[in-house]
């Protein structure tokens, strides 16, 4: 009470109006409501207060317990782990395990690294993120596009900086990119990678896989003399120039490459013409990788095993065994000043490939997965990863379809396939030295084929939005003719600025009534039957009345039928004088000015002023406003009804601004000049948040404003929505009756016992019967209650009652209007 007090007293030396428009400074009377002496409770709505917000905002004790457990996602399911669970992931850890080997050193090669440092990365990718997952599909480990984007940075490094070695710089970005990513997951922004749209990440992966497969062109081929790390379109024209360089090379990548699809379309159609070996086939189809670089290794260690220190063609050599990499991660100034404008596009890379990709496999396999845990699982992973020599990873598509299509169980596949690459690691490095680099570059090239946006699925986005395939072309154009970065930053400033345009260019409906049936077949449903209310002390009609099943009702549709509804259908103006608005994309400061704008130039454009005279003469006029030329006549206006009212369906807005609401007041100050001496009465509907019925209720709004000279409210005609309080269709109701049920089933239990152990058959009469228990007694108390506060009478549940309440006010004006200007002594 003292600080109360004590903020008054504040308030009032600094001049602030605590009480400034409040709405309950004035009575508001119900007048003739039906229920007014029988509703429940008279029921006002409070403001929310700013400390409710931070009560919300702020987690409780328990929140933080469930965040902490979130952290670690594998608790929920680790107790419950089966022999049936194992054997799914046993096979879909060993699938994977069969096809991240042979990618792993091929998307090393990418990233301008040694072949090793694909299998590092692979390990601590599969290892790592099991423990943080939300996701029993994805596979972290090394993909084509960062591949590609590490390999641009190591190239430029080695350049600018000679004396660091490439995979310490590799490192380097990885752990400070996954301390980015971890950070965001931490803070649980997830909601962060909405903000990038499907056509830019349609338009990234394209225009990648576009970059990368040109860019293996040259090494299958065996092409050299020009750096792969140009602009596609260059690497394209010096490809073809090169043609006649061609070496041996070339039959070890096409003939691969050739295989690589071969394998895959015969095994389609076998999967369609065998459907009941489809399994079997499918996991032919999924080591088609690792059966090609193991027999183009076995025809390469045939070719050169006597040519070791000069093979025929190009091969990886030499794999060191074990980890030899392994060791706490170079980070200073220095490395970080080589990759720190590169850093944005690493980030986004890495969270947009991976987040969109556990998202659709979420929604396939039927469970939600957590973006921010996700940005936890690939930060820890990016962390981690680089003691070992990993370098940046993310989710692979290719490798998380195939886990999917192989029925893996759980995230702890991925410690099955950890096993795989680390025996691949310490038993297979002699085996590696004969892998053909032409063959490695077929895989890739046929790995990110897959990426490549199809034309029906670019059809499809022209079907959906238009606008947005241009952005699409512009993203794919620009990654072919510059680089990766610049094509993610500008499909996401594109897709930025037409959303900004949509928003600021919203264009609003001006709605009208149109009246409605239902028809099933040829017969229309409902029928008149009884009232909503029976009129004795507004108590409410049993169900099958109007209010259920009516056989017609009144909606609103676009008085310019702009939704695309029937031309024919004659829409009808809501009343004369009254107009419906309907936002369309919210109402914030964006927007809020063309909204606006709108409304009151179809206003002006189709309603006249109140008062004919109110310029009574040429100078009063305002100089926008001069009026009829000399010695011509204003137009005729007088067949135009003057404004009464404006309803505004707040059904797609949820948050107000302070500008928005500033300019809502002026636009009420311009009409209310517009309407002198009358006023405009401002009605709104489908509010649905509280801190905007508090933002329009401190402007103002919500409650009644008098014209000038009437000095109460008691002219006020106000009408409520009302709903139920009771009655046989309440839950209170239903509970009771699910009582009287059970209690009839034990009595007759009971009797049935009796009469059984008695010997005794009883008669009809004896058996209790559900008439016989207690009627439900919360019949005798149906009431009605308003739904919206009565202190609020202008915020209305639907357009219906809104439209309602504005009628009968504007009727009820009229008639005192009429009233005041009879005569004296007439009647």
């Amino acid at each position: 009470m003292a600080a109360t007090k004590v903020g008054h007293g504040l308030a009032k030396a600094l001049g602030i109006k605590l009480h400034y428009r409040n709405e309950l400074n004035d009575e508001i009377r119900r007048g003739e409501s039906v229920f007014s002496s029988q509703t429940a409770a008279t029921y006002v709505e409070e403001e929310p207060r700013s400390i409710e917000w931070v009560q919300d905002t702020i987690p409780s004790g328990h929140e933080l317990v469930e965040y902490c457990r979130s952290l670690f996602p594998f608790l929920a399911w680790i107790g419950s782990y089966n022999l049936q669970w194992l054997a799914g992931d046993l096979v879909a850890g060993i699938t994977i395990g069969a096809v991240v080997v042979p990618q792993g050193m091929a998307y090393a090669v990418l990233a301008n690294l040694r072949p090793e440092f694909g299998l590092y990365t692979s390990f601590m990718g599969v290892l790592i993120y099991w423990f943080f997952a939300t996701s029993k599909d994805i596979t972290i480990g090394p993909v084509a596009v960062m591949s590609t984007l590490v390999g641009q940075i190591v190239a430029k490094a080695a350049k600018t900086h000679k004396n660091i070695p490439g995979h310490v710089i590799a490192s380097a970005l990885a752990v400070i990119s996954g301390c980015i990513i971890v950070f965001i997951g931490l803070i649980r922004c997830g909601w962060i990678v909405d903000l990038i749209p499907l056509v830019s990440i349609s338009a990234f992966m394209t225009g990648s896989a576009i970059n990368i497969a040109v860019g293996q062109v040259p090494t299958m081929m065996g092409i050299t003399g020009f750096s792969t790390r140009d602009a596609t379109y260059r690497v394209f024209i010096n490809t073809l120039k090169g043609l006649p360089r061609t070496k041996l090379d070339a039959a070890m990548g096409l003939t691969a490459l050739a295989m690589l699809y071969l394998i895959r379309s015969v095994c389609k159609l076998l999967a369609k013409k065998f459907p009941q070996r489809s399994k079997l086939i499918f996991f032919i189809s999924t080591l088609r990788t690792a059966f090609v670089i193991l027999l183009y290794t076995l025809i390469s260690y045939l070719v050169n095993r006597h040519h070791r220190s000069k093979p025929l063609f190009k091969i990886l050599s030499t794999v060191p065994r074990g980890f030899k990499a392994a060791a706490v991660p170079t980070i200073n100034s220095e490395i970080i000043s080589t990759f720190s404008s590169d850093l944005p596009a690493t980030v986004i890379v890495l969270l947009i490939e991976h987040i969109a990709i556990s998202k659709s496999f979420g929604r396939v396999n039927n469970y939600i997965i957590n973006p921010s845990q996700e940005m936890v699982a690939i930060g820890v992973t990016n962390i981690l990863g680089p003691f070992l020599g990993a370098y940046p990873a993310t989710g692979s598509f290719s490798r998380t379809a195939i886990k999917s299509k192989a029925g893996v169980r759980t995230p702890f596949a991925g410690v099955i396939t950890a096993v795989i690459v680390l025996l691949a690691i310490y038993a297979l490095p002699a085996v590696f030295f004969y892998i053909p680099s032409a063959s490695l570059s077929a895989v890739i090239i046929h790995a990110v084929g897959d990426l490549i946006t199809p034309p029906n699925t670019v059809y499809q986005f022209w079907r959906v939005s238009p606008l947005e395939v241009p952005i699409f072309f512009a993203g794919v154009i620009v990654t072919v003719f510059t680089t990766i970065e610049y094509g993610i930053y500008t499909t996401i400033a594109a897709s930025f600025a037409i959303l900004v345009f949509r928003i600021i260019k919203a264009k609003g409906r001006f709605l009208g009534k149109v009246k409605v049936h239902s028809v099933a077949g040829e017969t229309i449903i409902g029928s008149d039957s009884k009232p909503f209310l029976t009129g004795d002390n507004g108590t409410f009609a049993k169900s099958g009345g109007t209010h259920e099943d009516a056989h017609s009702r009144n909606i609103f549709l676009p008085i310019d039928h702009g939704d695309g509804s029937n031309p024919e259908i004659e829409v009808l103006t809501p009343y004369p004088g009254i107009f419906i608005y309907r936002f369309s994309e919210g109402f914030n400061y964006p927007n809020a000015n063309h909204y606006l704008d709108q409304l009151t130039n179809h206003i002006f454009a189709t309603t006249r002023r109140t008062n004919a005279d109110h310029y009574a003469r040429p100078g009063d006029r305002p100089w926008n406003d001069p009026g009829p030329r000399r010695g011509k006549t204003a137009a005729d206006h007088s067949g135009r009804p003057t404004l009464k009212a404006v309803i505004l369906d707040f059904s797609a807005v949820n948050n107000v601004d302070i500008t928005c609401v500033q300019q809502l007041i002026d636009v009420r100050n311009q009409l209310d000049q517009y309407t002198s001496p009358s006023v405009v009465d401002w009605h709104f509907t489908s509010i649905n948040n509280r801190w905007t019925k508090r933002a329009l209720v401190s402007a103002g709004f919500g409650y009644p404003t008098q014209p000038t000279g009437e000095g109460n409210l008691n002219r006020w005609k106000p009408i409520f929505s009302v709903s139920e309080i009771g009655g046989s269709d309440s839950a209170a109701s239903a509970a009771e009756h699910e009582a009287n049920e059970k209690e009839l089933k034990e009595q007759r239990l009971k009797q049935k016992v009796s009469g059984n152990s008695d010997n005794i058959t009883p008669d009809s009469g004896s058996i209790t019967s559900i008439n016989d228990l207690k009627e439900p007694n919360i019949k005798s108390y149906r009431r009605a209650a308003v739904i919206n506060g009565l202190n609020r009478p202008l915020f209305h549940i639907d357009l219906t009652s809104a439209l309602q309440s504005a009628i009968a006010n504007v009727e009820a004006r009229d008639e005192i209007k009429q009233t005041h200007e009879q005569p004296a002594g007439l009647v």
